[in-house]
């Protein structure tokens, strides 16, 4: 990846841009507006609830992404770009090279490109799209009743498009309610509405939208692998072309970058209609004998009349915040030019999380969305002083304090996301909002509060470093392998970037095993090492007024139980004793109670007792204590530092 010049690369895909091949011919002699889709539709999968799809891993060269309807025709892109890939070699990976060419696009139709941040790296297969869906493991996971209907936490109302139905909701050509849709839809990407407004006008400054007949684009890859989408209508390509359904361009100069949608939106009078692919959408209808406005075709043998899409058309119907935008980018070609530029940035870099994971040194300096954290001072803390004080806190109790920094530890850290590279205890967000008012999180800050004098006392020592520090100490005193300790995080200014990052998986009754499976794979762990972290959580976890894994189980009950011993009790007591369902009369809360003991368990719990995988690893931990502590510590180690990027796949505490 180090050696791959991507100024070499944009020259090879601008001069693709206006080369066009006999096998799938260039719209207008311009490939731009195809890769523009390419790079939208790759990016586009995003959805914040679990910071899966995006451009990372180009993970629309696989199933189930490579047959979504929304992504008709892209393989013929992909065929475009394969000479690029196979000059520039493995360095260049298809994610980056998908991104660059909706660049390139942009850039050589006139357009503005605010930078590039590479270093994406791509997937080996699907699997990470499986549960966008359309799949079983979807529909366990989370299931959509309705499809046009559907809602967080999937990315998208219609499973299998990138964002909502163009032609409106459940196909009905109704502009206000495709604006409800749009605004739900693009949010769950965490685009506002002046990134959303930017990107579908900017977006359709240029090309057309294709469907030549009704007769569609043909079997899909999955359904015809050596034949895929040959296209109905006649030849299939060119002037034939079945893509969306929709058969228009969006403006007169579909290869140049201008405002132009933005005025026809204001000025022109918009009439929905039956398009030759036979779906409803708009075209102008003019006044005084005044001739409709037309583009060249795209084989270039005739003039064809623009039109819009309802999801067009919804920016300037009844929501004002929509209208609003549309005159301003109509007036102001510069707001257009800033808007499109971050907003595009931010739409096909979201996914790669912060900026320190970007491979190049021209990246663009770190953006809002990507919630950049201070660099850490020249002179890191005296972190062998900073241990022995908390060390002269764990002593000085019978031990409470342990499960305290445990708990602390590990809500701080296992917020992070290996989806989206978001979340983690560098910056300590856990110390502001959302983080601190959880309630998985309650009574959090009386850890925060036995540390503070530590901190305050401590030239130069983060709360990040200092949590981290004081998780590892805990275990050690309780009887764990000696920990590594990485120090140099530092401290956000504000919970920003937290919404997104609530546990999945707190204990509740209301958890399934798919949903626990998921949450284990979002964190980056195996499952190994999320049931050594679980048994942690079980031995050494906080003693009372808790809530979450990291919880001895009888203080839900009230009852203080202090533990400073961390061993495998937990998988010793699962296996061994009979659980039955019980409410506690208190909260209501369900849980699992051994049959004439007071012992109890989380209903997560028993899932690693019942589910195969995971009982056969709580069966070797029962049996074998020091291989249990031996996972502790590389699972604790592993998900502390998962955050500490240095480049797409380095860390800055790896061995050197």
């Amino acid at each position: 990846m180090a050696n791959v010049d991507y100024e070499d690369v944009m020259t090879d895909l601008k001069n693709l841009m206006t080369n066009s091949s006999d096998f799938w011919p260039a719209d207008y002699g311009h490939y731009g507006p195809l890769f523009i889709r390419l790079a939208w539709h790759n990016a586009g999968s995003y959805r914040t609830s679990d910071g899966r799809g995006g451009a990372d891993g180009a993970r629309q060269r696989f199933e189930p992404e490579r047959s979504w309807a929304d992504n008709t025709n892209l393989d013929k892109a992909r065929a475009l770009l394969w000479p690029i890939k196979q000059k520039h070699g493995l360095g260049l990976s298809w994610g980056d090279l998908i991104v660059l060419s909706g660049n390139a696009a942009i850039e050589s139709m006139g357009g503005p490109v605010f930078g590039f941040c590479g270093g994406r790296v791509d997937a080996a297969d699907g699997s990470e799209s499986v549960k966008l869906g359309p799949t079983l493991e979807q529909e366990m996971l989370m299931p959509c009743k309705v499809n046009g209907e559907c809602e967080e936490p999937l990315g998208v109302s219609t499973i299998g498009l990138i964002y909502v139905n163009p032609e409106g909701h459940m196909g009905n050509p109704d502009p206000e309610g495709s604006a409800k849709d749009i605004r739900d839809v693009f949010g769950r990407m965490n685009l506002n509405d002046t990134e959303t407004v930017a990107l579908i006008g900017g977006g359709h400054a240029f090309g057309k939208a294709h469907g030549a007949c009704p007769a569609g684009p043909g079997p899909s890859p999955v359904e015809d692998p050596t034949n895929s989408w040959p296209g109905l209508c006649q030849t299939g390509k060119g002037k034939d072309t079945y893509t969306s359904g929709f058969e228009l361009p969006f403006t007169t100069r579909p290869t140049y970058w201008d405002n132009e949608y933005f005025h026809n939106l204001i000025n022109l009078d918009w009439h929905v209609h039956k398009g030759p692919g036979n779906k409803n959408q708009w075209e102008p209808r003019m006044s005084n004998g005044m001739d409709q406005p037309t583009a060249p075709s795209a084989d270039g043998t005739h003039n064809q009349t623009i039109g819009l899409l309802t999801s067009d058309v919804a920016l300037m119907w009844k929501d004002e915040a929509y209208k609003s935008l549309v005159r301003q980018f109509a007036d102001d070609m510069e707001a257009l030019d800033h808007a499109f530029e971050h907003a595009w940035y931010k739409l096909t870099t979201r996914d790669m999380g912060p900026s320190t994971r970007c491979s190049n040194a021209d990246a663009p300096p770190p953006q809002p969305f990507q919630y950049p954290l201070p660099d850490p001072p020249a002179q890191l803390a005296d972190f062998d002083k900073v241990r022995q004080k908390i060390d002269n806190l764990l002593n000085i109790d019978d031990g409470e304090a342990i499960g305290m920094f445990t708990r602390l530890a590990w809500q701080c850290s296992s917020t992070f996301r290996s989806t989206d590279y978001l979340g983690g205890c560098n910056g300590a967000r856990i110390r502001f909002s959302p983080q601190k008012d959880w309630s998985v999180n309650i009574n959090i800050k009386n850890a925060l509060e036995l540390l503070e004098p530590i901190k305050d006392q401590t030239e130069n020592l983060s709360w990040a470093d200092l949590i981290v520090l004081a998780g590892n100490a805990a275990l050690e005193k309780a009887g764990g392998e000696p920990l590594v300790f990485c120090g140099g995080r530092t401290d956000a200014p504000d919970g920003m970037g937290s919404e997104f990052l609530f546990p999945k998986i707190t204990g509740n009754s209301s958890e399934s095993l798919v949903q626990l499976k998921d949450y284990i794979s979002i964190m980056g762990l195996t499952q190994r090492e999320f049931v050594a972290l679980n048994g942690a959580g079980y031995a050494v976890g906080d003693s009372s007024d808790c809530d979450g894994l990291y919880c001895r189980r009888n203080s839900f009950i009230g009852t203080s139980t202090v533990s400073s011993c961390l061993s495998n009790i937990f998988f010793v007591t699962l296996l061994s004793e009979n659980w039955e369902e019980y409410t506690i009369p208190s909260t209501g809360k369900k849980m699992y109670k051994a049959a004439g003991k007071d012992l109890l368990m989380l209903p997560t719990d028993l899932m690693i007792r019942f589910d195969p995988v995971l009982q056969a690893i709580a069966q070797d931990f029962a049996e074998d204590n020091n291989m249990f502590l031996s996972e502790v510590a590389a699972a604790w180690t592993k998900l502390s530092i998962s955050d500490r990027f240095q480049g797409p796949t380095g860390n800055q505490c790896s061995p050197p």
